[in-house]
């Protein structure tokens, strides 16, 4: 089969080799009999395969010992409803800062909870940057701060982190996680939806501080507190286990591809190839974030004067030629190459060969 040059933004490209693997032990899994989808979780099998899956996650990202790796289910929109709910306490406020959609969308969640309050925003400039730390305003009785380090709609990734002395950092990661080194240590918790660099969707990764999670409030239902899950080691009740395997398996391709630091340079060497398209196209391609936010994971962009009719041929023609996914989001439209670890630096130069011809073409 001809595969697909792939770049949705979520559920995204998985490593073909993973894929192929996972084809091969699909019906029999070593020896079993059976499908691993077919097995207790409270098996001595499966029981292998979360602990490792763990334990390839804590080597990757050299998660410090007194944090805690839990595999949960409902992605990071649950999340946004969790984390108040379990550090909210009285007294205490959510700080969020606000840089887009999926910023936006666990404010919003959190003011069902408690009180949330927005210690910086970019909206008036609609997004396409991230705050300065001289921006941020933290109230004194933040329980933590919250950021989204990659947001998928607008492009905008932080490069670097704010530190906050008297509140622990929140990050929602799911689009951006595993895509680079980061120091662990610098974050109360990071959490990630698997579908973008990780794995398929169903499975959620929460790597938390042991100390933040140690007593849960006792008010708030036991599938919805963290203690409830690490004291069960992400097995209190039936995990999505495929899910998880499958993120084991793209833990040890990205371990064979020499680890995190290697895998950042090759997301550069890949976006590169289409961020230079765009700058050298004498303003027939505009990039939509501002050079120095953007992100490696989502690369979004506009045809000149936001010619949207244009931009429909550009993806009808795009689909043509067996590009997927390269259609804005529909909150702001536009064009958007979303470059996870698993999608080829060929792929990526196929997209720039199309878009220097697709440019010939129509100027």
């Amino acid at each position: 089969m001809t595969r697909a040059y792939n770049f949705n933004a979520g559920p995204a490209a998985i490593p073909l080799e993973v894929l192929e693997q996972a084809q091969a032990q699909f019906i029999d899994y070593e020896g079993a009999g059976m499908a691993l989808m077919e097995m207790s979780h409270r098996s001595a099998t499966y029981e292998k395969v979360n602990q490792e899956a763990q334990d390839l996650l804590r080597e990757l990202m050299n998660i410090p010992d007194n944090y805690k790796i839990l595999f949960l289910q409902g992605g990071a929109s649950t999340q946004f409803a969790m984390i108040p709910m379990n550090f909210l306490s009285e007294g205490k406020a959510g700080a969020y800062i606000d840089t887009g959609a999926w910023a936006g969308k666990a404010i919003k969640e959190a003011k069902v909870i408690g009180e949330a309050v927005v210690a910086a925003s970019t909206k008036e400039d609609s997004y396409m940057r991230t705050p300065k730390a001289s921006e941020i305003v933290v109230p004194e009785n933040a329980a933590y701060v919250h950021l989204t380090s990659n947001e998928t709609i607008g492009g905008v990734q932080y490069k670097t982190f704010p530190e906050f002395a008297n509140a622990p950092l929140i990050a929602d990661m799911s689009s951006d996680i595993l895509s680079r080194p980061i120091d662990v240590s610098k974050f109360g918790m990071i959490y990630a939806g698997a579908q973008k660099n990780l794995g398929p969707s169903g499975v959620t990764v929460v790597i938390v501080r042991e100390d933040l999670i140690a007593e849960s409030p006792k008010t708030i239902p036991a599938m919805l507190r963290y203690d409830t899950h690490a004291k069960a080691n992400s097995l209190y009740n039936t995990p999505p286990s495929f899910a998880v395997y499958m993120v084991g398996l793209v833990l040890k391709w990205i371990k064979g591809k020499g680890g995190l630091a290697a895998l950042e340079q090759y997301n550069l060497e890949k976006t590169a190839l289409i961020y230079n398209v765009i700058d050298e196209s004498n303003g027939f391609y505009v990039g939509c974030a501002n050079q120095e936010d953007r992100s490696t994971m989502n690369i979004t962009f506009r045809i000149k004067d936001k010619d949207e009719e244009l931009e429909k041929k550009f993806i009808k023609e795009s689909e043509a030629a067996g590009f997927v996914g390269l259609k804005g989001h529909r909150d702001v439209g536009g064009l958007r190459a979303s470059t996870y670890n698993a999608v080829p630096l060929e792929s990526c130069a196929a997209l720039a060969q199309f878009m220097k011809e697709f440019q010939q073409r129509n100027s």
